[in-house]
């Protein structure tokens, strides 16, 4: 598939939701509109249904069902600090903001919920999904950006996991996307930026193995 004119999704993790670097963030992305889209993570909340579940008892369905929505909120809120950022649930939708030159915030209830290739899983959390995502809006790349000291080398996903930078499903994501996934810091806006509109790599890429 060539991929050379599509976007570049950047997951904003939901570590951002209380930064001082927020604000930053969506600044820099708005300037690079109708080339990115913006894959939210669940933030304060996901917390909340991290924090609800092992006190009321439902099940991880029930937890991956009410993460999905967390991500809406966040991206609701997300969508709310930039007219050029726009809410967008469907690849439909996605790929019509960016022809109108804005910046596609994803909600992705409306497809995750219908997809039968995502599990109802804690494994699979918003990192996992932005890959997937990636995969179905034929990106030519994917940002995950996150609270981290410094730009990483290479590394490969299980690494990333075990330190908790990623969950667990993230490789099998990331393999079927088949795009290049980069973890950036609160301060890598420059790369960021360079990448989606010149694709200028922001360093090591995260590394699949053969098996994952």
């Amino acid at each position: 598939m060539d991929r050379s004119d599509g976007p570049v999704v950047v997951k904003l993790g939901g570590s951002f939701a209380f930064s001082p670097h927020l604000r930053a963030w969506i600044d820099a992305l708005a300037a690079c509109a109708g080339n990115v889209v913006i894959a939210p993570g669940g933030g304060p909340f996901a917390d909340a249904v991290r924090s609800a579940q092992p006190r009321m008892g439902f099940d991880d369905a029930a937890a991956h069902h009410m993460a999905v929505l967390a991500m809406e909120q966040y991206g609701r809120a997300l969508a709310s600090l930039d007219g050029t950022l726009s809410p967008a649930d469907t690849i439909d939708a996605i790929r019509g903001r960016l022809a109108d030159g804005l910046v596609p915030v994803w909600m992705p209830a409306c497809l995750v919920f219908d997809a039968t290739d995502i599990a109802q899983s804690w494994d699979v959390t918003s990192d996992s999904l932005a890959a997937w995502l990636a995969g179905e809006v034929g990106a030519r790349g994917l940002l995950l950006v996150k609270h981290v000291e410094g730009r990483l080398g290479r590394a490969c996903p299980a690494e990333l996991a075990a330190s908790r930078l990623l969950d667990g499903a993230f490789a099998r994501y990331l393999q079927a996307a088949g795009v290049p996934a980069h973890i950036l810091g609160p301060s890598d806006r420059d790369a960021a930026i360079a990448f989606i509109r010149e694709g200028v790599p922001p360093g090591a890429p995260i590394e699949l193995l053969a098996t994952v």
